[in-house]
């Protein structure tokens, strides 16, 4: 197993110089920075942040690395978080990883590094050796709102499927039959599940997902704008649009009313996170809401639980339907809950 100082040998500089690279520090050439990181790539080194998580002092700190610290989504999970945490005499270190498996890498590997008692995680994508490594070698984890399959860490999340059926539901019973979704990134479970949640909602009404009306997007404002141009030129574009989440769904507003078209008039959109500022869109937005502040203090608790020697659970909550006005629907806001 390769140590600090096989990467130092291998790159040819100080072990201090790849302690700096692998920090971040701003000091280090560009050239021994690329040295340092194709010796670590080469050596497959990762352990000793790992190694050094394993010990019996606490520091009272939990880290928490998001996956997108713009997404208002996420905003409001870190600040539940903190405020458990803190309830629980714990503080909090945040990573924001920007949707970038290399950065949320980063994080972790630093935050391991820092001697935090315990980490929550929202993972970017689905292969990260680094957070196996740290899971196998008895690091006190937890999963909020995505997971990586085959890790065998609690996991907190929403379960939007009951959600997205009444979505459907609730567009096909307003008339719309050519339904598309923006899809967030394959390599993610919410990704992955949201599509096929989605997709199993139209069959139980013998409708289809062509292959048209899914677009690729990667939870981000620009790549729902970018999508749903895509949709606008189509021959026989959709009627509904559905962002798996939030940021997409304003991208997608956004390139509706550049075209000069209105929403629900012209393209009506749902999405999936809830957030604030959907009531103050023109026309406000209908929604999927996960119960955000609940999942931070629910994965709090957990992995609390983990580093006080206790088992920590999955909690799996529901999600509902805030039904607006995006679709077509009448004035007066409704909800509808799935519970």
């Amino acid at each position: 197993m390769a140590s600090i100082k096989d990467v130092a040998a291998e790159a040819g500089v100080s072990v201090a110089t790849v302690s700096r690279v692998l920090n971040d520090h701003p000091s280090v050439s560009a050239e021994a920075r690329t040295r340092v990181l194709a010796a670590v790539e080469i050596l497959g080194y990762r352990p000793n942040a790992v190694a050094r998580s394993l010990r019996t002092d606490q520091t009272h700190t939990l880290g928490l690395v998001i996956s997108d610290v713009m997404n208002p989504y996420f905003t409001e999970l870190a600040r539940s978080v903190e405020e458990e945490a803190r309830a629980l005499g714990y503080s909090v270190i945040i990573g924001n990883a920007d949707e970038r498996p290399d950065l949320q890498d980063h994080h972790v590997r630093t935050l391991l590094d820092r001697r935090i008692d315990g980490l929550l995680v929202s993972p970017t994508d689905g292969g990260s050796p680094l957070m196996l490594d740290a899971a196998r070698a008895g690091t006190p984890m937890v999963f909020v709102d995505r997971w990586i399959p085959g890790v065998d860490v609690p996991v907190v999340r929403a379960d939007g499927r009951a959600a997205v059926r009444d979505l459907v539901a609730h567009l096909h019973g307003l008339g719309h039959r050519r339904l598309a979704i923006i899809a967030g990134p394959a390599a993610t479970t919410t990704g992955q599940e949201r599509v096929e949640a989605f997709r199993e909602a139209l069959a139980a009404y013998g409708l289809e997902l062509p292959d048209a009306y899914i677009g690729q997007g990667d939870f981000q404002a620009e790549s729902g704008r970018l999508v749903t141009e895509g949709f606008l030129d189509l021959a026989e574009p959709p009627e509904v649009v559905f962002a798996a989440d939030n940021l997409m769904a304003l991208g997608a507003l956004d390139a509706v009313r550049a075209r000069g078209l209105r929403v629900p008039e012209d393209l009506a959109l749902a999405a999936f996170d809830d957030i604030r500022w959907f009531v103050h869109t023109d026309p406000p937005i209908t929604a999927i809401a996960q119960p955000t502040g609940e999942l931070g203090r629910a994965a709090v608790r957990a992995l609390v639980d983990r580093i006080e020697g206790r088992p920590g659970e999955s909690v799996t909550l529901p999600a509902r339907l805030v039904v607006r006005r995006s679709c077509g629907e009448n004035p007066t806001p409704v909800q509808r809950s799935t519970t």
